[in-house]
């Protein structure tokens, strides 16, 4: 009988489960968000406005004093709207109780975290992922992300990163796509695809934030926080539209910048966040400040005191304050004063609760705190296995002299030698903060299942001490111990492989550097066993562009491995061996010298770009070349593809038509990226000498050839004035399709 009861009273509770969820289905969101906006008092408005760290043992007991219990108590009153840093179910599900059975309104909590490149699992980091060129694997490896994340309870990502790039001293150019941004808005796009996937209110999706807007990527001398200042014309083509595709992509949020802008923060910055973002661009979502950008505004000089930057930050349009506590301090004595109009308020509590509510959290706020997921999806055999697909992907083949790459499984004498080469953490890269640290597979592990006969020397070390993401890497200059050690193996054997670069803690944020060239003592090891062995096949571990003329020189092979992720060794063995034929092409321009920073390939043209006069006086360098030495868009493959036939079909003047056959003219299948640059030669604001407006990656059989085929338009063939108004003029445009940013076939046409 009270098995029968138990069963009854099962029934009656999922049928009134089901009907409260099916009524709640039936209105609109914006129906839901305005009746709970009518419960709400003021304080608890702004609560929703405010986002705390992690901060104490939540599955113990509550904190009895200090900051620690002031948060606990926020929570639990319904004044915070947002954590970060917390994950794992355990931990989510603590807090998530404590704020929808302790407050008034149980209101869920949005739970955020920087999944960048992977959770568990890691992917490579993003700049790699750019140079694979390839969105569908972009956008798998976010969706995997984001299945790993909800799986240990986060809902929302700080990523992607939109910002576009020319300045290699700049840490963070390894969390973006690169110099580019026709590509930078495919990348985007594929990303927030990827963690939002079609429907925000399944538990394997999180809501994706585009940050950081705007021109963060523009710091002077690449110096991280540094001020920015640039055209209105560069602001209007190069930095906002990735910003505007992912909002067309619907991306839930918008994360501000930490920099100035014509002389203001982004964070209080009316034009930006109110006026096109909000404005003309529509967005629905919501905008979150950066890690304390809101009181950064009183050390610009911007605002007076917190209280002032509360004021200043709500009124430009900042919805939800991070780590800087000006909107639970300030904000309800503003609005009493009359300096913040309430209506603000609650602009910004609509776009939050919206959030909420597509994410489903209303209808079961412990939806992403399923311990079942948790244990079967981390780490998952398919995640490595993607993880493993895009590391393959991401690399380019810079040289390769005399075909001294693929190397044989079987034949010839091989050593490894670099620090680097048997690292299981730095290729995990940066700001992968859901990893655990030494669980990448390294090359040295993964070359050994191909060969157990290559011996290893480390030759210097990289770095001293600790490593750590909070700390600077403390880079070897003193201890050269190893390298008679690496220089004696090098005349034993045939070849050498050697793997140097960057710690995947010397890129990322913070990490700004001034000097372009392999840190510490790596050079020096590699002449030296260059001077033992000049067979070299030299892999470059980094997070950034690196300035290597002497190795361009003197190597003959040369490939970019950057930071793959947890499955780096594997990954670069695969291309070591010629199981995996390279296709990837550099998303940035590699420099000879850090004196060319910034550089990009779609430059202006000046008004004086060559030597016509056979003097001194036009723009150039009197001690380095002015291009880059791997420029943008460039990377080999172990065959060969020459394109042929470039046709142009200017008949209809909408739809402008551009195709090319491709040939594989090699002995190997392989993949290659054609790419269109477009020239307005004459406009009414000058145009750079060339822009990527569209590209193809194909597979093609030895032998074989296809013809691909590019359609341009008004949304390619047109730019943005000074005054961010959308042109499409009449005139001449010059068209290459080639294979990489500096050659290809070259044809014209008129409008």
């Amino acid at each position: 009988m009270r098995t029968l009861l138990s069963a009854v009273i099962k029934i009656l509770i999922t049928g009134l489960i089901f009907t409260i969820s099916s009524t709640h289905a039936s209105e609109s969101t914006e129906s839901r968000v305005e009746a709970l906006l009518a419960k709400m008092t003021l304080t608890e408005k702004i609560g929703q406005m405010n986002q705390y760290n992690g901060f104490w043992d939540v599955t113990g007991p509550a904190p009895s004093e200090g900051d620690a219990k002031n948060k606990h108590d926020h929570i639990r009153t319904g004044l915070v709207g947002s954590v970060l840093n917390v994950s794992g179910v355990e931990d989510v599900r603590a807090l998530q109780k404590l704020a929808v059975e302790g407050s008034r309104l149980g209101i869920p909590l949005l739970f955020g975290l920087d999944v960048i490149h992977g959770h568990r699992t890691v992917f490579p980091i993003p700049l790699a992922e750019a140079a694979s060129w390839d969105l569908d694997a972009i956008e798998l490896s976010a969706r995997l992300s984001a299945v790993e994340a909800s799986a240990r309870g986060i809902n929302w990502t700080f990523a992607p990163m939109v910002d576009i790039s020319r300045d290699a001293r700049w840490g963070r150019v390894m969390e973006g796509a690169g110099e580019d941004t026709y590509l930078a808005q495919k990348v985007a796009v594929a990303r927030v695809r990827g963690f939002q996937g079609d429907d925000l209110s399944r538990a394997d999706t999180i809501a994706a934030t585009a940050k950081h807007f705007a021109g963060y990527g523009f710091a002077e001398a690449g110096r991280d926080y540094n001020t920015v200042d640039l055209g209105t014309p560069t602001l209007y083509n190069v930095v906002l539209p990735p910003f505007k595709a992912s909002v067309d992509a619907g991306v839930a949020t918008i994360m501000n910048a930490f920099n100035i802008l014509n002389g203001v923060p982004a964070t209080g910055d009316t034009f930006l966040q109110r006026d096109i973002l909000k404005g003309q661009w529509g967005f629905q979502g919501f905008v979150i400040s950066d890690w304390g950008s809101g009181k950064e505004m009183v050390l610009h000089g911007f605002a007076n005191d917190l209280e002032h930057a509360a004021q200043l930050a709500v009124t430009a349009g900042s919805d939800m304050d991070m780590e800087s506590y000006m909107y639970i301090k300030h904000l309800e004595t503003l609005v009493a004063s009359g300096k913040v109009n309430e209506t603000l308020i609650d602009d910004a509590v609509r776009r939050i609760l919206k959030v909420k509510f597509d994410l489903g959290l209303f209808d079961d706020p412990y939806r992403y705190a399923d311990s079942v997921r948790e244990s079967t999806l981390i780490n998952h055999p398919k995640h490595h296995a993607a993880a493993l697909d895009v590391a393959k992907k991401s690399m380019v083949l810079l040289k390769n002299e005399n075909q001294l790459l693929p190397l044989s499984k079987t034949k010839g004498k091989l050593a490894i030698i670099g620090d680097l080469a048997d690292d299981k953490n730095s290729p995990l890269g940066s700001w992968r903060i859901g990893s655990i640290d030494n669980t990448a597979v390294s090359l040295t592990e993964a070359v050994a299942r191909y060969r157990q006969d290559i011996p290893f020397e480390q030759g210097v070390k990289l770095s001293v001490g600790e490593e750590s993401f909070l700390q600077e890497i403390v880079v070897n200059e003193t201890d050269r111990s190893g390298i008679a050690e690496a220089v004696a193996l090098a005349k034993q054997v045939d070849t050498v492989v050697m793997m140097l670069g960057e710690h995947g803690f010397q890129s990322g944020e913070g990490r700004s550097r001034t000097d372009l060239g392999l840190p510490g003592l790596q050079q020096e090891l590699l002449e030296a066993v260059h001077a033992a062995n000049p067979n070299i096949v030299l892999l470059l571990s980094t997070g950034r562009p690196l300035a290597l003329p002497w190795a361009a020189e003197h190597i003959p092979a040369i490939l970019v491995t950057w930071q793959l992720g947890t499955q780096s060794g594997n990954a670069i063995a695969e291309v070591l061996f010629g199981d995996h034929n390279p296709a990837g092409k550099l998303p940035v321009s590699f420099p000879y010298n850090v004196g060319q920073m910034p550089l990009y390939y779609n430059r202006m043209n000046t008004g004086r770009p060559a030597n016509v006069d056979g003097n001194v006086f036009w723009s150039h360098y009197i001690d380095s070349p002015s291009d880059a030495l791997f420029p943008f868009g460039f990377g080999l493959s172990y065959t060969r593809f020459e394109l042929s036939n470039l046709r142009i079909d200017a008949s209809d003047k909408s739809a402008v038509r551009v195709s090319v056959d491709v040939a594989n003219t090699g002995k190997r299948a392989g993949e290659e990226v054609v790419q269109l640059y477009l020239h307005d030669r004459v406009a009414s604001i000058a145009r750079p000498v060339k822009e990527l407006k569209g590209f193809r990656k194909v597979a093609i059989e030895p032998g074989a050839n296809q013809t691909v085929e590019f359609i341009l338009n008004d949304e390619t063939l047109g730019f943005f004035n000074q005054h961010g108004e959308w042109l499409v003029e009449a005139g001449e445009f010059g068209v290459m399709v080639g294979t990489s940013s500096r050659q290809g076939l070259r044809g014209e046409f008129s409008l």
